[in-house]
């Protein structure tokens, strides 16, 4: 089940908490992608609040928002570059995209198994995608409060396990998001405090949000016939004429018998 586009801007937007996470994650993949110039980076779901630093460098941005969802203009004060779309049937070419982000699109989605098969076929070969989705080990899937306590949370093993499935190759992998999902004024005080040291000692307690990168790898044809040429074949049979019929008598087999 998706959630509306009215509580996501909301959530991302208008709250403190809200744009604690964004700057968070968005971080992170930035991190993972410090070069975009000259390519084509899309998201999906609700990920237009980690697009944003690609727009001044990539060479085609574009945000995809579910039909269940919803869509919003987006970036404001500029030309809209969201687009409302069907889940399962995006209007991307096929192996045109370099980078996508899927963010509160795949946990929330019913049709799972389908979704990452779009998610590979506009995929170009060696692009790469990061799915963001909540941790089930973290406490912000377990608070409704927020858009992370919504939808099927997952273990990093059960992440990487379908997408596995789906052919994706995984590159990278981090749990983030160590702060507290609460409003209160003194936990936001300290949130960069509680990421640190997340970040240093994750066995004390479980990031919100698992970060996973994976690659899109698509295996070489193999070439029809000889793959080398010989140098030095091995002539064994030449010089040898091609035997021949003898001329001006019959085979034994054919000739005929005079009465």
């Amino acid at each position: 089940m998706h959630l509306d586009v009215v509580d996501l801007r909301s959530f991302y937007y208008r709250s403190t908490l809200g744009r604690a996470a964004q700057k968070t994650v968005r971080n992170h993949l930035r991190e993972m992608w410090p070069e975009t110039k000259g390519q084509s980076v899309v998201g999906f779901g609700f990920a237009v609040p980690l697009l944003r630093p690609f727009l001044g460098e990539a060479r085609r941005v574009v945000g995809l928002m579910p039909g269940p969802q919803g869509v919003m203009a987006w970036p404001d004060g500029a030309d809209n570059i969201s687009v409302l779309c069907q889940e399962m049937l995006w209007p991307i070419e096929t192996g045109t995209v370099d980078r996508l982000v899927v963010m509160h699109g795949l946990e929330t989605s019913d049709y799972p198994a389908a979704l990452l098969e779009e998610c590979w076929r506009v995929l170009g070969p060696g692009g790469r995608a990061v799915f963001v989705v909540p941790n089930r080990a973290g406490l912000w899937s377990r608070r409704d409060q927020t858009p992370l306590g919504y939808g099927r949370p997952y273990s990093l093993g059960q992440l990487e396990t379908q997408l596995r499935k789906h052919r994706f190759v995984t590159e990278h992998t981090l749990s983030t998001l160590y702060q507290p999902p609460s409003h209160r004024k003194f936990w936001r005080k300290t949130a960069a405090f509680w990421e640190r040291m997340g970040s240093s000692l994750p066995w004390i307690t479980a990031g919100g949000v698992l970060m996973v990168e994976v690659s899109k790898q698509v295996a070489a044809k193999p070439r029809s016939g000889l793959t080398e040429k010989v140098r030095k074949p091995l002539r064994v049979l030449e010089g040898i004429a091609t035997p021949e019929p003898a001329r001006g008598r019959a085979s034994p087999r054919t000739q005929r018998l005079e009465p």
